[in-house]
């Protein structure tokens, strides 16, 4: 194989295919990057087993060929190379010359057969969303996902895709976050739930407000198609949470805040919790107003903000860190505040439409 390419472009598409490639494994071939050459294409594979990382760019292809290069000292090389061009000559013994300007550096590869085939999914027409929309939504839940978990599939983000809609779901034993948008849909219903590590790498391939994001669905594997890149991903099987039962009751109270000014109140308030000295926050809410505390062995804060609404009085305490994740991704002037009880959990919504929907669970106060 022998390729010539700019090494700019190499260096920035081995950067993004190395986030899919195993750093520790038994099987060495993927702990690196598949590169094969063939016509006027260089294409790059990184694969860890779980996601699939794949793009193509142009090169000058004088022979055709494949090798699997180690990930980390490929990528640390292409980064430091002093030319715009890299020239990459690899021989029948799997000895790959890799040279610019006049840096030359010489690594052992692994022959492409010994790389894992990617899984395939033929499941019709893709479905296609705006790269943003799709970002905003998976910025807007992710948060919620659960780092472990006894249930996996709450480790991941649920997609439901009706006729004209798309809704993302993430609970992980103590919030939950909802995102719906409209959709140019028509199809048949699909459900299905992917995994946090491979949204994350959805979101970073997404450039610009003109991405368009295709997905096409499989009963185990997902691809998303963003650009020139590929991401293949195994997705979660489980019984998700029925987080219906969780957002319809009875509704004792509902109060409109400034979004701004109640992250602000809330943050002043938890600067005594640390991880050592940790506590609830103690909020009053009532009509025109909310009352915030803190109690820890560093002392206390309180704090206080307008409102406007309506029902009963209630004194309710939270984890601080889940409402200030809620309340940092609204991207709304105002939000509601949906009441129960002290011991039901909180609703954060838009004061119109039914863009995202945030729960948070209270936390037991001690007596005063």
């Amino acid at each position: 194989m022998k390729l010539s390419c700019n090494t700019q472009n190499l260096s920035f598409a081995c950067s993004n295919v190395q986030r899919a490639v195993s750093s520790k494994s038994s099987i060495p071939a993927i702990e690196g990057i598949l590169l094969k050459a063939e016509g006027e294409t260089l294409t790059l594979t990184g694969y860890d087993l779980e996601v699939g990382i794949v793009t193509s760019m142009e090169a000058r292809i004088e022979e055709e060929g494949s090798v699997i290069l180690n990930a980390k000292i490929l990528c640390d090389i292409l980064r430091t190379l002093p030319s715009e061009t890299v020239t990459i000559t690899v021989d029948e013994r799997l000895s790959c010359r890799i040279k610019s300007g006049d840096a030359e550096f010489s690594l052992i590869g692994i022959g492409a057969e010994e790389y894992p085939e990617l899984p395939s999914v033929e499941s019709g027409s893709p479905i296609s969303l705006n790269g943003e929309v799709l970002k905003d939504m998976i910025r807007k839940t992710i948060f919620a996902t659960a780092e472990n978990d006894v249930k996996v599939v709450h480790t991941g983000v649920r997609f439901e895709i009706t006729p004209h809609k798309i809704r993302l779901i993430a609970v992980d034993g103590f919030r939950l976050a909802i995102r719906n948008e409209e959709l140019d849909y028509d199809g048949e219903e699909k459900t299905f739930v992917a995994p946090k590590k491979t949204l994350n790498e959805v979101v970073k391939l997404i450039s610009s407000e003109e991405d368009t994001v295709s997905l096409n669905i499989g009963r185990r594997f997902i691809v998303f198609q963003i650009g020139t890149y590929r991401i293949v991903s195994r997705l979660l099987e489980g019984e998700f949470l029925n987080y219906q039962a969780a957002i319809s009751g009875a509704e004792n109270a509902k109060l409109r805040v400034n979004t701004r000014m109640l992250i602000q109140s809330i943050e002043r308030t938890s600067l005594i919790i640390t991880d050592r000295a940790k506590s609830p926050i103690r909020c009053i809410f009532s009509e025109d107003m909310i009352r915030i505390s803190s109690t820890t062995a560093l002392g206390t804060a309180t704090d206080k903000l307008p409102c406007e609404g309506s029902g009963e009085k209630m004194e309710i305490g939270f984890n601080n860190r889940y409402l200030l994740d809620a309340l940092r991704v609204c991207d709304a002037d105002e939000v509601d505040l949906h009441l129960s009880s002290p011991i039901l959990p909180i609703l954060i919504t838009p004061t119109e439409g039914e863009d995202f929907l945030f729960l948070v669970l209270p936390v037991r106060l001690k007596t005063e």
